[in-house]
């Protein structure tokens, strides 16, 4: 039966191809679809399509892609329907910004057939429609924004549109995927403007950041300045700190050494035989002062009896053995705290009476 029916219908082509006029597809369906077959009884619909058929003139059903059967005359394939993503050039068309540019734009239109049997009773031209639809809905998007957030916001603008073209091809089974503008022509004088712009926009962050450098400049230098000041004062209050302790030692090895003069010469006086030796040191010494007369100074003042030594020693050590008699004797404790105080100085005393 099947064969009996593929070679009836394969007869019935063959006849038709011979002796019926060649149909003629306007642009649009070519487009859209290929072109419209034949009812051949049996036929094979390929992936990614959708054929609607009519019977007796009225919407019957669907072809689905694979194997179908149609009854002869009574059935007939109206219209073909892609259901491939199909892209659409969008004339380039005039549009005046909110800052009144004008601008000629382009762009490119994605969409896919959702609903076949809305794409093909739904409006008469889907691709005509649709393509309209984009410029009206560019020119009012375009409208909205100042010529600088058109290139900006390029992204935004196209979103946009994509938005408005599905609320309104919802009706005719097609969605608009996405929306691409090509190239945005503005007028010379305006774009002469642009560059004029952008050249100052790039002096003016060039002399930015020159100052911007110069003021840092500066400032690593001032920054220098002070760290060495503040360095150079710091190394100067250590050098008198040093040099004030260094004294300060000093002062206190000449009085412990003082001191301890003073005690072993007075342990040496309170021995056996200590006036004579104390009387033998004063006249080493009076011996070398004379030696020394005149060196320093042309005034020089001379007792009377310059060459009596020994009146002069018996003289000295009368002065002293007076002014050992005035003086009270220092017991030992009191020696040693001297000692001590000499030793370990308060660091809360001045230093001078």
């Amino acid at each position: 039966m099947i064969r009996t029916l593929c070679s009836s219908g394969r007869a019935l082509l063959q006849q038709s191809r011979r002796t019926a006029p060649k149909l003629c597809v306007p642009p649009v369906q070519q487009r859209w679809a290929s072109s419209l077959p034949m009812n051949t009884v049996v036929l094979f619909v390929p992936q990614q399509e959708a054929w609607v058929v009519e019977r007796m003139g009225r919407f019957h059903r669907i072809l689905e892609p694979g194997l179908n059967f149609l009854i002869p005359v009574l059935d007939r394939i109206r219209y073909v329907q892609s259901l491939k993503e199909i892209v659409i050039d969008v004339p380039e068309q005039s549009a005046v910004s909110l800052d009144n540019v004008t601008l000629q734009i382009d762009g490119v239109l994605y969409l896919r057939i959702l609903d076949p049997f809305k794409a093909s009773y739904g409006v008469e031209d889907p691709e005509y429609a649709v393509t309209q639809l984009a410029q009206t809905t560019m020119r009012s998007e375009l409208g909205k924004l100042t010529l600088d957030k058109v290139f900006r916001e390029r992204e935004s603008l196209n979103a946009n549109i994509v938005h408005s073209i599905n609320q309104a091809s919802d009706e005719w089974g097609i969605r608009c995927l996405r929306y691409e503008i090509k190239d945005i022509h503005v007028p010379p004088r305006v774009k002469e403007s642009m560059q004029m712009q952008v050249e100052a926009e790039r002096k003016k962050r060039a002399t930015v950041l020159e100052s911007e450098g110069t003021r840092e400049s500066a400032i690593n230098v001032a920054e220098g300045h002070k760290q060495a000041q503040i360095l150079a004062s710091e190394g100067e209050k250590a050098q008198q700190i040093n040099q004030a302790a260094g004294e300060a030692q000093a002062i206190l090895a000449k009085a412990e050494a003082k001191a301890k003069a003073i005690r072993v010469l007075s342990d040496a006086l309170a021995e056996q035989n200590g006036n004579a030796a104390a009387s033998l040191s004063v006249a080493e010494q009076y011996v070398s002062a004379f030696s020394n007369l005149a060196k320093e100074s042309n005034t020089v003042l001379l007792p009377s009896n310059t060459g009596d030594i020994s009146s002069m020693v018996t003289q000295a050590m009368t002065i002293y053995g007076t002014l050992a008699k005035a003086s009270p004797k220092i017991p030992q404790g009191e020696v040693d705290k001297s000692e001590d105080v000499l030793n370990h100085p308060d660091p809360n005393s001045t230093g001078h009476n």
